[in-house]
């Protein structure tokens, strides 16, 4: 969740705070953290490889799903809890290997389920899985509570034959915890750092998931959105980022914000990764109802999009406002537009986030009514300590030297204090929102697009665990996260050294229009660069 659209004027976003952030980049960072970066080289045998890859090496017995699996557990301890200590995984799966040798001898005996059989991944630490890791969102609230089966995603990627590897720290509670919190900490897995530049943030909330990926801990990892967490954090960190249409992938055994905006998706280094993941995502599920919606419109294979000339042909608005601003950011900006332009695309201007930015303070009312309705639900049939959020509340001021030493709880005490979802005030915020999707379909309808792209997300901020975040501008991401449609990034550039990515959103189950689209061109820009593991830009 990422919360800076709709209450930036209440957070540490002003042009004082910004200034404050920046002078403090690098602060915060542990005082060994440059001595043990200097050394490091990184040397990985797995680096940037890909789900294809992986396969053809199991296949011809280069390495077991057992050898990929312990290669990235002794990653993820080499420089994830130490070396440049991204502090990415809040969780390993003591039952990885046990699982990966199990699906080898799978593959002995003639059996492989698909392209993911063996494919360690990690999942974001709001999503259930029943076994001996914990669900916790972060929260010190949750730790040690343990769901008792898998959420309907974890199952389906089980299924699929994935290792899940572990769980990744997130912004706690999926940043809808404060209204200046720094996004990437939690108050279970402390601060998660950027990989490109260990002081700079990795955006939230599913930081964990991006920096994990991005640092090759994994092969690929899911995150969740609400609005921005899946496509801020991956490019932040130079990755390909897919959020689905609401309903395309159950919510099912996912701690929650909104059933309206909620949704898991794939993160990953390439566009083909993507589709494979969210081929292995999808489906529906009876326990959540808007997945019916989605019935006769999935993929069991979304690669069959995949096609390098996908741009020729097509029509792009382009957003106009990201015309100008950071130059470094509009400079990538404007490249990638003449790569569509060459792939054979036509490009229109549009403004759409003109036409949708005053419905943010609609958003975040109905994100406070479904947060507040969504958890009680999952609590009360959770298990753990806390039953209900006022329950976390409570626990969290009780324990606030280790729940909430730098920022506090803003958002979920103004949660608490809405009524139930019968109220005219969360209706008529619904209504509102939800009048994105005739805002975008209209448009598209218009000028006869087939996508309209953006830049992402600004370059990465410092982090600030004192001011929280800032705002580097650029965000693209609240059009399609209120109306539920589909959203991709690609990474499209960097600026001193801070990935940025491109955007395209469409309209509903048009996955396969936005994959087909992202993989032209991403073949034609090939942007996707390894971090570095700086300590900071000086």
């Amino acid at each position: 969740m990422n919360r800076r659209h709709f209450i930036k004027s209440s957070s540490a976003v002003s042009l004082g705070a910004t200034s404050l952030a920046m002078a403090a980049c690098g602060a915060d960072k542990p005082a060994k953290t440059e001595t043990k970066t200097a050394s490091f080289t990184d040397d990985f045998v797995l680096n940037e490889v890909t789900v294809s890859e992986l396969q053809k090496k199991m296949q011809a017995g280069e390495y077991t799903a057992a050898d990929i699996t312990k290669l990235y557990l002794d990653r993820i301890e080499a420089i994830d809890q130490n070396g440049p200590g991204l502090k990415s995984v809040i969780e390993v799966n003591p039952d990885a290997l046990t699982m990966a040798s199990a699906l080898d001898e799978e593959r002995k005996a003639g059996k492989v389920r698909g392209p993911l059989h063996g494919i360690p991944i990690l999942l974001k630490d709001n999503i259930d899985t029943g076994d001996q890791m914990s669900t916790t969102a972060g929260s010190l609230a949750l730790n040690g509570h343990k769901a008792a089966k898998d959420a309907f995603v974890a199952a389906k990627l089980r299924a699929a034959g994935a290792v899940i590897l572990g769980k990744t720290n997130l912004s706690e509670w999926a940043n809808f915890r404060s209204t200046r919190s720094s996004s990437g900490w939690s108050s279970r897995g402390g601060q998660t750092r950027n990989p490109y530049v260990l002081d700079r943030s990795p955006c939230g909330s599913s930081s964990g998931s991006g920096a994990a990926v991005a640092a090759n801990l994994c092969a690929v990892a899911v995150g969740t959105e609400t609005d921005g967490s899946i496509i801020a954090p991956s490019s932040f960190c130079g990755l390909v980022g897919l959020k689905p249409t609401i309903g395309l992938v159950s919510r099912t055994g996912i701690i929650p914000i909104s059933k309206t905006q909620d949704t898991a998706g794939p993160m990953t280094r390439t566009v083909t990764d993507a589709a494979i993941l969210l081929g292995a995502m999808v489906g529906t599920d009876p326990a959540d109802t808007v997945t019916a919606q989605s019935a006769g419109k999935t993929e069991s294979d979304y690669t069959r999009f995949l096609d390098a000339g996908g741009l020729a042909g097509k029509r792009i608005g382009v957003e106009k406002s990201f015309l100008t601003g950071h130059e470094g950011v509009v400079g990538l900006y404007k490249e990638a537009i003449e790569v569509l332009k060459k792939q054979g695309a036509t490009v229109v201007e549009v403004d759409l986030l003109k036409l949708t930015r005053e419905i943010g303070g609609a958003e975040y009312t109905v994100l406070q009514y479904e947060f507040k309705d969504g958890l009680n639900r999952y609590l009360a049939t959770a298990g753990a300590g806390v039953k209900s959020l006022a329950d976390v509340i409570a626990f969290n001021k009780k324990n606030e030297a280790e729940a909430m030493p730098f920022f506090k709880q803003e958002i979920l005490e103004s949660s608490e204090a809405k009524g139930d979802l019968s109220r005219k005030e969360y209706t008529d915020a619904l209504a509102k929102t939800l009048g994105t999707r005739q805002i975008i379909d209209k448009l598209m309808a218009d000028a006869k697009l087939d996508a309209i792209c953006g830049t992402s997300i600004g370059y990465a901020g410092c982090i600030d665990l004192v001011n929280g975040d800032y705002d580097t501008g650029f965000y693209f991401c609240p059009p399609a996260a209120m109306a539920g449609y589909p959203h991709i990034t690609v990474p499209m550039g960097t600026v001193h050294g801070l990935p940025v990515g491109f955007s395209l959103i469409s309209g509903a189950y048009q996955e396969g229009t936005l994959l087909r689209l992202a993989y032209a061109y991403e073949q034609a820009s090939k942007k996707r660069t390894r971090p570095g593991f700086k300590p900071s830009l000086i």
